[in-house]
């Protein structure tokens, strides 16, 4: 516990961490104490405070863990109010004061919540790729492709500067958000990007219809109610791209669905894969009823069925979506 009495702080020096229990409050003697918070692996100063102001105070009333840290920007002097001396004399204080200054105590603490809750909003909002953003971009180039799309061998050629023209002047988009998705969309094999030279590209879509399904199945997606929707995790890839490999092997049953051997999977993922994968990975698919439950058969053998173009296409949308979600925002 903190005895009461002046502490004296080197610069630098922590007061408390945040996290810590609370035992005590502080009243600035002399000197400079930074209110921190950690962010990432390192921290923001949210407040600088002088001599004669107080700090820790918020916990006297509901004793919870420090919510943010204090440490001394200079070489400081703080007084100790230890809590266990406080709360003696407060017990002596009228019931109506003891109730408006709980209360005030209370909304602070409200309003520091919906502080955090909208800088948590505003940094959603700073993702480079915000998910309305990804529909409307890739919405642009299935247009491109529909509209002025050159079939060749390869794929669907596109003009580059009919592209940026409608991204800036018709849809107000920013070309560099487009220049990186379309980054993104080379490195997953949907469209192929050769620098002419003198500002000039050629933009070739290898996969015009993924990116026009894609559009329609993720805006579709966004409007479902949150309760309502099939969400794959980033985790969950792997396992689908597995299915898909065994899947493959197999050919449809009268229900239009294949059948693998989950043990099968496991017992070859590794050489097969280059990853492992167990029998019990696609459970969580098979909770989302992306896959059939699995079954039991002869020696302990354990499979489980799906239809392959319902996996074809959703795999590539959940790549598409995670991999712009690395991408990181401003800073």
């Amino acid at each position: 516990m903190s005895a009461s009495g002046v502490k004296k702080l080197g610069k630098g020096e922590i007061l408390f961490r945040e996290g810590d229990s609370s035992d005590a409050m502080y009243v600035i003697k002399g000197g400079r104490i930074a209110i921190t918070k950690t962010k990432g692996s390192g921290e923001i100063v949210l407040a600088e405070l002088k001599p004669g102001e107080m700090l820790g105070e918020m916990a006297f009333f509901d004793n919870k863990p420090r919510s943010a840290g204090a440490k001394a920007l200079q070489e400081a002097e703080v007084i100790a109010l230890p809590f266990s001396a406080l709360h003696a004399q407060f017990k002596t204080f009228p019931e109506w004061l003891k109730a408006m200054v709980k209360t005030v105590n209370s909304h602070l603490r409200d309003a520091n919540q919906r502080i955090k809750n909208l800088e948590a909003a505003q940094s959603e909002s700073e993702e480079m790729f915000p998910p309305h953003l990804i529909t409307r971009l890739v919405a642009i180039i299935s247009l491109i492709g529909f509209k002025s799309g050159e079939k060749t061998e390869e794929g669907l050629v596109i003009p580059f500067h009919l592209l940026r023209n409608y991204c800036i002047q018709i849809f107000q988009q920013p070309t560099n958000k487009l220049d990186k998705l379309m980054e993104v969309l080379q490195a997953l094999k949907l469209m192929k990007i050769e620098d002419l030279g003198e500002g000039k590209k050629k933009i070739t879509l290898l996969n015009h219809k993924v990116m026009t399904e894609f559009v329609d199945w993720y805006n579709k997606y966004l409007f479902t109610e949150e309760g309502k929707r099939i969400t794959i995790e980033e985790k969950e890839l792997p396992v689908l791209r597995a299915l898909l490999f065994y899947g493959k092997k197999q050919s449809a049953n009268d229900k239009g669905k294949v059948v693998v051997s989950l043990t099968e999977m496991q017992n070859n993922s590794m050489r097969d894969l280059g990853y492992l994968f167990s029998v019990n990975d696609a459970d969580s698919l098979a909770e989302k009823k992306v896959v059939d439950e699995k079954q039991s058969g002869q020696g302990g053998v354990l499979s489980t069925s799906f239809k392959m173009e319902e996996l074809e296409s959703t795999l590539p949308f959940w790549e598409i979506i995670y991999t712009l979600k690395k991408i990181p925002g401003r800073r």
